[in-house]
């Protein structure tokens, strides 16, 4: 590469390490975010899970007042929800490159993702940072690599944190994702990409809370929440292995997971049929009966109670799904798998959520009616430690 008039050496560029390593043309397109500007969503999800029976020792057919509970425990000043877990990713498009696909060229996107995962502990009672990983991955399609080389992406990624420019900012790409570019997949490639960054996500959540696990700290007096789903798909060794199998459920025995988000198509009433309107119209500090459900394409045999409690008062939110929590818990032991988790349980969980509520808006967050704080805080914790946007994309 040509030295520049003052004799100084250009800058490398990540997009020229990629053209040398694996070819292609670079079009060194417009660079810009693919994350979607954060605002309260309903999300219509998989509409193929599998619900089944109930999944508490009570068969509720009605809502459940909590009211009297929150105001005990309020009085109580004691506390088990200990540890909060928030997962986010920021991903960008940094160039579109074009690569042969054996009859003609197909130009692709090349996605760029920061990754970060942290906990945060309550100690008495204030929040403090308990974990934090970081990773920093690009996504590109799996053609790149058209001789088909073993470890190729591997040596690939090493390549780039050559660079001066990432030594000296003391930043690595931690690894290379390839996407698949099939022709009978149905998503856009960018989607494709995206999907493998958050994947990367979902498995560094896992890590951090088997960390905890390993570590002793999550037991009946300190449970873990869990920022969204925890819809967790075990891993193929998981699968064939039974002690470990065992293992990656077990590590979820004192995990609850809190979304924000779900799709009210798929939850159902006490009689198993579809109907939305039932949490649309649960009433203040209640919640509904817990029901089981399963995808077994993609979590295997791996069974969930799923309840929904309300936050807020219909009348002071914007939708009729804002001030509602869906609550995921994992059925660990073959007794909650047959018999469901105690009922009291499930009210002593759900009360103490509850009142992990603000009573008023914090800053802009449109999406203030179905926060707790202890996950609030969490998130800016997490958000706070990626690079800005701006700093990120000179990289490429």
């Amino acid at each position: 590469m040509a030295s520049r008039n003052d004799g100084s050496k250009p800058h490398v560029k990540i997009r020229d390490i990629l053209t040398e390593e694996t070819g292609g043309k670079s079009y060194k397109a417009h660079k810009y975010s693919l994350d979607a500007t954060e605002r309260p969503t309903i999300d219509y999800g998989n509409n193929q899970i599998v619900w089944k029976k109930t999944a508490e020792t009570t068969k509720h057919t009605k809502y459940i007042d909590l009211s009297r509970l929150c105001k005990i425990i309020t009085q109580q000043n004691d506390q088990i929800l200990s540890y909060f877990l928030d997962g986010s990713r920021r991903v960008f498009k940094v160039d579109d490159r074009a690569y042969y696909d054996g009859s003609r060229s197909i130009i692709f996107p090349i996605i760029a993702g920061q990754i970060g995962v942290g906990c945060c502990r309550r100690v008495d009672r204030r929040m403090v940072p308990e974990k934090f990983k970081r990773e920093i991955v690009l996504s590109i399609p799996d053609i790149a690599n058209a001789g088909g080389k073993p470890g190729f992406f591997q040596a690939t990624t090493k390549k780039l944190n050559e660079c001066e420019e990432l030594k000296k900012l003391g930043i690595e790409f931690t690894a290379i994702l390839p996407y698949k570019t099939l022709k009978n997949e149905e998503k856009k490639f960018e989607d494709r990409a995206t999907a493998c960054v958050q994947d990367k996500m979902i498995e560094r959540e896992k890590e951090l809370v088997a960390e905890l696990v390993r570590e002793g700290k999550l037991n009946q007096d300190n449970y873990l929440i869990k920022d969204g789903s925890l819809e967790y798909r075990p891993t193929q060794k998981d699968k064939v292995d039974k002690k470990r199998y065992q293992t990656f459920k077990n590590n979820y025995s004192w995990v609850l997971g809190a979304s924000k988000n779900f799709n009210p198509e798929v939850c159902l009433d006490v009689n198993g049929k579809p109907n939305p309107g039932f949490i649309a119209d649960l009433p203040l500090y209640h919640r509904t009966p817990v029901a089981c459900y399963e995808n077994p394409d993609y979590l295997g045999d791996v069974q969930f109670a799923v309840w929904y409690i309300r936050l807020r008062d219909q009348k002071r939110t914007r939708s009729p799904f804002d001030g509602i929590l869906k609550i995921e818990k994992i059925l660990v032991t073959d007794e909650e798998v047959s018999e469901g988790i105690n009922s009291e349980l499930v009210d002593t969980l759900s009360a103490y959520l509850i009142n992990e509520r603000n009573p008023v808006c914090y800053g802009s967050d449109l999406r203030w009616a179905n926060h707790i704080y202890p996950i609030y805080l969490t998130e800016s914790f997490v958000k706070s430690k990626h690079l800005s946007a701006d700093s990120f994309l000179q990289l490429f």
